[in-house]
């Protein structure tokens, strides 16, 4: 299937499934994907897939200039964003000056749309650095994924490039006192001729064990619905979705579901 890269800084607004009317920040290169995972369900593709070998970060001030503009425009016109959202080609917290550019949208945003929410989709693998982990406690929606209960699942669908210890990620999940959102992809199908099916009883089983520990304000469940770089994938159904979501939510945990 095909896959995109994020050609702007500031891209949208776009109608999130989970988030509203969400503008988005690209803090990646606009012609490169850089990731500290390399998920084979990612609309982006995968590492070193698509465009260019090399590829540069944005400024700081390049990014407030951009969503200045965008945020003045969107006044103008009368639509204000529900939710400026943090994604892009990667992951947002790899940006040297992460903590310092969610100053500046929290300062953008008070002036300009003081009624949205500054959301933050990530992957957890910077949280240990506490410049990271206190910018995140900043906004409003601090959303890290959690993909499966076990780690040989988590290194299958996510496949981080580096040596991912889950039981580091719980912890300092943890430290966050409940000020996260968990996200979870939860998808069928085969990748290499290893299932990656993540809805077992044993991976759910383990999954809410983690959210037990976690504590979270909310869980966000969701499954594909855009193009993915691994053909072999499947789609679940929201029957299915729900059924993982009541268990969840017999242990008083907010649940949304997406299909």
């Amino acid at each position: 299937m095909a896959t995109f890269l994020f050609d702007e800084i500031v891209f949208g607004p776009v109608n999130s499934r989970r988030l509203g009317i969400s503008l988005g920040i690209n803090l990646l290169p606009t012609n490169k994907k850089i990731c500290s995972f390399n998920c084979i369900y990612c609309e982006c593709g995968l590492n070193d897939e698509l465009g260019e070998r090399v590829g540069k970060m944005p400024q700081r001030e390049n990014v407030k200039d951009a969503l200045r503009i965008k945020l003045n425009k969107m006044v103008e016109d009368g639509i204000l964003p529900d939710v400026i959202t943090f994604a892009g080609n990667g992951e947002p917290t790899l940006h040297p000056n992460f903590s310092d550019i969610i100053d500046d949208t929290i300062e953008l945003r008070n002036k300009l749309c003081p009624n949205a929410r500054i959301a933050v989709l990530s992957n957890g693998s910077r949280i240990d650095k506490p410049s990271v982990f206190n910018a995140l406690l900043k906004i409003d929606d601090n959303i890290q994924k959690l993909d499966a209960g076990t780690l040989d699942k988590i290194n299958l669908i996510d496949q981080p490039n580096y040596p991912y210890k889950l039981e580091n990620t719980i912890d300092l999940l943890k430290k966050f006192d409940g000020k996260v959102i968990i996200q979870t992809m939860f998808l069928g199908g085969e990748h290499n001729g290893n299932s990656v099916n993540n809805t077992s009883e044993e991976e759910v089983s383990e999954w809410i064990k983690h959210l037990d520990q976690i504590k979270p304000k909310s869980v966000m469940i969701y499954t594909i619905a855009r193009d993915t770089p691994i053909l072999t994938l499947k789609k679940l159904s929201i029957d299915e979705l729900e059924n993982i979501a009541e268990k969840a939510r017999s242990k008083g945990y907010l649940v949304s579901v997406s299909g």
